[in-house]
């Protein structure tokens, strides 16, 4: 492990009796930067970052956060990291600034309760109880919690699933001054967008291995085109039909129709309603956009994102 190492894990492995949630995983996330833990529900993501946060053991492999292992140093870990679940459960009946504080008293040192509340526009909800918040109040109230002891390393599971876009926005303007203060944050998301504005790299994972690793920029790269059409027809088109279509990079069979990955759109539209036309069949549904890591994952393994 170096010394611009935040988090290295090697041949990490947790398996359940049904299931190989994690499987040989590598990873080494840099301090100070953002990285992205990405892929389908049950690819193990969550599993990795409890196994890294402490929370679950492995079954086999190295962990090292900030150096450290927390077999030999879980209370010094303890204070140096900031963990968000997926779902925090806070206890309802007390205000916001008590939850604050009580979290504060979890710390040796720390950041000053009112202060953090006004950074993360909660400051007028501090007399509030928790249980009267919104949604987006409580995911930033969680995130508060995981910021008031200061920490190096910023554990992100999932944290705007569910969130409206000016509460997601709002959390991300939180992770960006976390950031720029010199904080490591290491996040997982199935929003795209939010991977490719905030994460330096971003790891893909499915059944519990790394199947892509680089920055957004060079994960998108990797599909050797930049714009995808999505498109059906009756009767549906087979794949060799599309292939004369000129700047075509391949195609991936998805909701009854196929994904086509493509130079140009100008170009390639045309031509694809010529093929279509050519072959008796009527257009049902035609969509375009700029390439994407979702886009990536559809092509390396046939299944979304999103997909359970």
């Amino acid at each position: 492990m170096t010394e611009s190492s935040a988090i290295l894990c090697r041949n990490l492995k947790k398996y359940y009796p049904d299931v190989k949630a994690v499987d040989g995983l590598d990873l080494e996330v840099h301090r100070g930067e953002c990285f992205g833990l990405l892929g389908p529900n049950g690819a193990g993501k969550t599993t990795t970052i409890e196994i890294l946060e402490g929370l679950n053991t492995p079954d086999d492999g190295e962990v090292r956060v900030l150096g450290m292992s927390w077999r030999e140093n879980e209370r010094e870990l303890r204070e140096r990291i900031g963990v968000s679940l997926q779902e925090t459960q806070l206890t309802e009946k007390l205000t916001v600034l008590e939850t604050i504080r009580i979290f504060r008293s979890f710390y040796r040192e720390g950041r000053d309760a009112e202060q953090l509340l006004r950074e993360l526009s909660l400051d007028e909800k501090s007399a509030s109880r928790v249980g009267k918040l919104s949604g987006g109040q409580k995911q930033r109230l969680a995130v508060a919690c995981a910021l008031v002891g200061q920490p190096d390393i910023l554990f992100l599971d999932e944290p705007t699933t569910g969130l409206d876009p000016q509460s997601r926005i709002q959390l991300w303007e939180v992770v960006t001054r976390f950031r720029a203060g010199g904080g490591t944050v290491l996040l997982t998301t199935h929003y795209m967008e939010e991977a490719e504005r905030l994460c330096d790299r971003v790891a893909i994972v499915d059944h519990g291995h790394l199947i892509a690793l680089g920055t957004p920029t060079e994960l998108i790269a990797k599909l050797e085109a930049p714009h995808i059409i999505e498109f059906t027809s009756e009767p549906p088109l087979e794949n060799d039909a599309l292939a004369s279509i000129s700047g075509y990079h391949g195609a991936t069979a998805r909701a009854g129709g196929w994904q086509l990955r493509v130079d140009s759109l100008a170009t390639a539209v045309p031509q694809l309603l010529a093929i279509i036309d050519a072959h008796g069949a009527k257009l049902i549904t035609l969509s375009t956009h700029a390439a994407t890591l979702e886009d990536l994952f559809v092509a390396m393994t046939g299944r979304e994102l999103r997909d359970a």
